[in-house]
C-alpha cells in the first residue's frame, strides 16, 4: 500500500468516526428533548367559535397531539367528556378544550317535561336568556267581541329554561298565529315544565297574539301576586 492509499484509508476512517460522533450527538439531543418534553397525549382544538350555552358535539373539534407536560390538568383528553355538556362561555376557534369551559346541560326534574316554542328574537330573548335562566312567560290576547278588553296574562311564572336554540328566519306564514306576522326572526326556547304549565304555554303559543319572556333575577322571589297576573289597559286610567 502506497502513501496515497494509506491517506485515503485514514480519511475514510476519520469520516466514519465523525459520522458516528454526529449520530451519537443527535441521539443525545433526542433523548434530552424526550426527557424534557415527555410522552404525547391527545387534546382537542376548536374548529370554529362556539356561542355560550350551546350543546357541544364531537364534530366541533379536531384532535391534536401534544406533550402531556404542556397540557393543563383541566384539558379534555377524551371527547366522551363533552357528552351532555354545554359551553359555559364563548369558546374561541383554535382554543384547546378545558373541563372548566363546559358544564352539564340542565336536566328535567321528576314530573317535568320539555316543551319548546318559538319566541320573537327582538322582543322575547334579546340575548340575555340562557339555559338555567328563570323567566315569567307573558301572553297577550286580543278580545274578539265588540265590548271585550284586550288582556295581558302571566301564563307561567318562574319557568326554567333548559335550552336556547339558534336564531331562525321565519317565513311569512310560518307563525302558528296569523296575527303574529311582524316577527321575521325567532329563537326556539325549551322549558322544563309540569303538565299544567306545558298546556298553558302550548295554548298561548297557539292562540295568543304575542308571547314574551321576562327574565327573573337570580335569587329573587318570582311569585306574581294574584292581582297582577292579568292586565287590561283601562286599569291605568
Amino acid at each position: 500500500m502506497n502513501s496515497r492509499q494509506r491517506r485515503g484509508v485514514i480519511l475514510l476512517v476519520l469520516s466514519a468516526l465523525c459520522a458516528l460522533g454526529a449520530f451519537a450527538g443527535v441521539l443525545s439531543v433526542i433523548r434530552d428533548v424526550n426527557s424534557k418534553v415527555g410522552p404525547e397525549v391527545a387534546a382537542y382544538r376548536l374548529k370554529d367559535d362556539v356561542a355560550p350555552y350551546r350543546e357541544l358535539s364531537s364534530d366541533q373539534f379536531e384532535k391534536v397531539s401534544m406533550p402531556e407536560r404542556w397540557l393543563s390538568s383541566t384539558a379534555v383528553t377524551d371527547l366522551a367528556q363533552i357528552r351532555g355538556k354545554i359551553a359555559v362561555t364563548r369558546l374561541e376557534k383554535g382554543s384547546l378544550l378545558q373541563r372548566d369551559m363546559i358544564v352539564d346541560r340542565p336536566e328535567l326534574e321528576a314530573g317535568q317535561q320539555e316543551i319548546a316554542i318559538m319566541i320573537d328574537a327582538a322582543t322575547g330573548v334579546a340575548g340575555k336568556i340562557n339555559p338555567g335562566s328563570r323567566v315569567n312567560i307573558y301572553a297577550t290576547f286580543k278580545d274578539e267581541t265588540d265590548n271585550g278588553k284586550d288582556q295581558s296574562k302571566v301564563i307561567v311564572e318562574n319557568a326554567r329554561v333548559i335550552d336556547v336554540g339558534k336564531l331562525t328566519a321565519l317565513d311569512p306564514g310560518q307563525s302558528s298565529n296569523d296575527r303574529r306576522r311582524t316577527a321575521n326572526e325567532a329563537v326556539p326556547i325549551t322549558f322544563a315544565l309540569d303538565t299544567a304549565d306545558a298546556q298553558r304555554v302550548a295554548y298561548a303559543e297557539s292562540f295568543a297574539e304575542h308571547v314574551r319572556l321576562a327574565l327573573v333575577a337570580g335569587g329573587t322571589d318570582a311569585t306574581v301576586a294574584p292581582g297582577d297576573r292579568t292586565y287590561t289597559l283601562d286599569e291605568d286610567k
